[in-house]
């Protein structure tokens, strides 16, 4: 779907009306392309008191494209990185900033114990904001403040979130504000994630907390390729026809993965069309067998049908898979006063009860392999509720309630489970609100525009990662830090 206004603001003579008038001016996203660098520019690192993860950050960045600076706080960064091969300066702050001249800044405030070694947070970000480029990434590396030692270190890790989500909403400009928490011994599970919020992948998600978890020793990645991270894994993604579930299917595969892809018997056309382009594109990179990585396959099967289950257990057969994605769902809006038994018992079926029982399937046959993934399609409609969507949002929040409650269960085989929530996100559903109402669903977040199936998508690609095993439980909210639930 088409925004005018985004469009027409960052034409010459849009950006010139704007400037006059001061109206709002969102920027064109850098989202992630196959021809372009991924990680490429100036990253500044700053740190707090006895940073713990310097040296992991180190090892990271040395893998990347970036060049890496040190600001005054993060005085063991230059010799770590040394060590890591990477190159490194000095970030020295100019009077009044030097915008476009950094790509992207991480703080490390893991080593932080009380309130006021916050101090060195304000120092860094003082410093360093108004030099991040347009399109730039923040990350903040912290402890959960649950894993604290005293109630000082935990009030002082817990204020991190407001520092984010207050960053995200102060550098605008397409910028991205994130915190991850690194539990203790979790280090080693820092780098899929990391690169994922550095990167263009993460363009649309803003605001959000990140918990990282040592993973079962047993179920931990074996090696894999960046480029080609889900080689040799097999995905089932529902309601992959069209829209926001061809977006994940795509995105599965461009990462290597053979896509199962499921949906209704009516859009069989449309499914196959997807699976086929999936092939065909892989077939071009040489990866097109039909049987391994890379490549689609088409079951027209209704979900809410009480034998789906069964029929997609017996379509997977002995092979198994490897990732399950829960994206199809529908909406019967109403008020609750006008709506009807069916068009409530329809929502809560597709959209929720339809994945326990399809899960129950797949785990109790052992299909669904040991360190596996299940990401869900949440909404942000589940977690702030909305008007006329009480049948929607009670599915959307009980996903949410499938994801906190299956995780502790699932841990023991290394399976994780997350849920991505978004929020206006251009499909064919949302083109179909009232112009004032999808106006107002586009303009009211930090990116002042609603966001791409590929946003959705390239979240999704993240929590189904081998090197992802670290998060499970997660709620990710892919909303350009919506103004509403944020």
């Amino acid at each position: 779907m088409n925004d005018t206004y985004l469009n027409f603001v960052n034409s010459p003579f849009g950006a010139r009306l704007v400037r006059s008038l001061g109206l709002p001016k969102p920027e064109v996203l850098r989202r992630y392309r196959a021809d372009r660098p991924e990680f490429d520019g100036l990253l500044a690192v700053g740190a707090g008191r006895e940073p713990h993860l310097l040296d992991t950050l180190a090892g990271v960045i040395a893998r990347t494209g970036f060049t890496s600076v040190a600001h005054e706080s993060a005085g063991l960064w230059v010799p770590l990185a040394t060590r890591h091969g990477l190159m490194t300066g000095r970030f020295e702050p100019v009077e009044g900033g030097a915008p476009g001249r950094v790509a992207a800044l991480v703080f490390d405030a893991s080593g932080i114990e009380n309130n006021a070694q916050l101090d060195s947070a304000y120092g860094f970000f003082h410093d360093s904001l108004r030099s991040l480029e347009k399109c730039g990434r923040i990350v903040v590396l912290g402890r959960p403040p649950e894993a604290c030692a005293t109630p000082r270190q935990w009030t002082a890790q817990r204020a991190l979130e407001g520092l984010t989500r207050s960053l995200g909403k102060e550098a605008r400009r397409g910028i991205t504000a994130n915190l991850l928490y690194v539990a203790p011994g979790a280090e080693d599970a820092l780098e899929a994630s990391l690169r994922f919020f550095l990167s263009p992948r993460s363009a649309y998600v803003s605001g959000q907390v990140v918990r990282i978890a040592a993973a079962k020793p047993s179920t931990t990645a074996a090696p894999f390729a960046w480029t080609q991270p889900l080689a040799g894994k097999r995905a089932v993604v529902t309601g992959a026809a069209r829209g926001i579930g061809a977006a994940i299917a795509e995105a599965l595969a461009a990462e290597g993965a053979h896509v199962i892809g499921v949906d209704i018997p009516s859009a069989h056309a449309a499914l196959d069309t997807t699976m086929q382009h999936l092939s065909g594109n892989c077939a071009g990179n040489g990866a097109g067998n039909g049987t391994g990585s890379g490549s689609g396959t088409a079951l027209a099967f209704d979900i809410a049908a009480p034998e789906a289950p069964a029929q997609i257990a017996a379509a997977l057969d002995e092979l198994g898979v490897d990732i399950i994605v829960h994206n199809a769902g529908i909406t019967r809006d109403k008020t609750i006063a006008r709506m009807s038994e069916a068009a409530w018992h329809s929502v809560i079926d597709i959209n929720l009860s339809a994945q326990e029982r399809i899960d129950e399937a797949l785990l109790a046959a052992g299909i669904l392999r040991d360190g596996g993934r299940i990401v869900c399609v949440s909404s942000i409609s589940g977690i702030a509720g909305n008007l006329g969507q009480t049948n929607y949002a009670t599915s959307k929040a009980g996903v949410i309630g499938r994801v906190e409650s299956m995780a502790p269960l699932l841990r023991e085989r290394g399976i994780t489970i997350n849920a991505v929530a978004p929020g206006f996100i251009e499909t064919q559903m949302t083109a179909k609100i009232p112009l004032a109402l999808r106006e107002a669903g586009r303009r009211m977040n930090s990116m002042s525009q609603g966001g791409q199936p590929a946003d959705v998508a390239q979240a999704i690609a993240w929590l189904a990662h081998p090197g992802s095993a670290g998060v499970t439980g997660q709620v990710v909210r892919v909303c350009g830090q919506s103004l509403i639930g944020a």
